[in-house]
């Protein structure tokens, strides 16, 4: 059999093809029966709109691409949710790529976007070549979204305020009598935020001598290999404040490993509230960065693009919320009441 046309919804209804199209679009312009009249034929028939002819009527796809810096990132899972919810609301859908895998295979990462002809561009997280989508933002509206680079004209940024959420990590350990504690940093413009904010507070509060920092890749291994090394230290630090959950989470299999209890020998803190941080037995103290209100800001500033509002370019911070859970408490030579 074939597929139920337009003209079949129509002639069902009992109305013309071009009012079956406005239905469609989702246009106020319709009558509440006449509506009502064509979605039941939709219904009855199984009518689905040809989606390439509709892109060729319309010159757009109704699509979004969106760039992933690691498929694997569990934060960008909330992040996306908060995206597509909107995007979903006004009629588009998203395409994602992994921008480490398109790393591995020499693949420009956001060439297929361009070469499947989607409406804009998502950049999610800290691209390592970020400098390359000048070139796309002459082309079509790009936000991003979770990282503070790339600065380019024309594109929106949305991220958390990582200044602020650093110093309630770092503020939370010297509040619980922490005063020898080590930050497991990052790489790109957000790591170096989160860094200079903890290293920034830690002066504050006089406590630059046991402030420690160590580089690592932002991963599980890379969190786990740095805790070995901070604690292989004859001064070694009581408290552990982690770049992202997932380094965070190495961090707590170190500690185990060695010996050491978590939180009774060493507290350690994360940032991004991902669900592993939620999970009981790993209750992890953390940041929340409002991954879904990031996602959801990201859509709106793509939408207002669509729109041809937008301007110059502009940076919106969400507000973080430190989330205390049980992975901190006060250094085993210091009783905090």
């Amino acid at each position: 059999m074939r597929p139920p046309t337009i003209r079949d919804v129509a002639e069902r209804a009992g109305v013309s093809k071009s009012l079956v199209s406005l239905v469609l679009r989702g246009s106020d312009q319709v009558r509440p029966e006449k509506r009502e009249a064509v979605l039941r034929a939709v219904r009855e028939l199984g009518y689905r709109p040809n989606a390439a002819a509709r892109s060729l009527s319309e010159q757009r796809t109704r699509t979004v691409g969106v760039l992933l810096h690691d498929l694997r990132n569990p934060w960008f899972v909330e992040l996306l949710d908060g995206m597509n919810s909107l995007l979903h609301d006004n009629g588009l859908r998203m395409l994602l790529a992994d921008a480490r895998l398109n790393r591995r295979t020499g693949q420009d990462p956001a060439g297929s976007f361009l070469d499947l002809g989607v409406d804009g561009l998502v950049v999610v997280g800290t691209l390592p070549e970020a400098t390359a989508l000048g070139a796309v933002a002459e082309r079509l509206p790009v936000v991003v979204a979770g990282a503070r680079e790339p600065r380019l004209p024309g594109v929106d940024v949305v991220a958390n305020d990582d200044v602020r959420g650093a110093r309630l990590v770092t503020e939370h350990l010297i509040g619980l009598g922490h005063r020898r504690i080590a930050h497991i940093a990052g790489y790109g413009a957000v790591g170096e935020l989160r860094r200079e904010s903890f290293e920034a507070t830690m002066r504050a509060h006089g406590l630059a001598e046991g402030a420690v920092v160590e580089p690592s890749d932002m991963t599980e291994e890379g969190g786990y290999r740095t805790t070995v090394r901070l604690l292989s230290r004859a001064d070694r630090p009581t408290a552990v404040f982690a770049v992202n959950d997932i380094a965070a989470i190495g961090a707590v299999s170190a500690a185990e490993e060695l010996g050491l209890h978590v939180p009774r020998d060493l507290s350690v803190v994360g940032y991004d509230n991902t669900s592993i941080a939620r999970l009981r037995h790993v209750w992890l103290t953390t940041v929340d960065n409002a991954g879904h209100e990031v996602g959801r800001r990201a859509a709106r500033c793509l939408l207002d693009r669509f729109e041809g509002r937008g301007g110059a370019g502009r940076t919106e911070l969400a507000v973080p919320v430190l989330e205390v859970r049980g992975t901190t408490t006060g250094p085993p030579d210091v009783h905090v009441s």
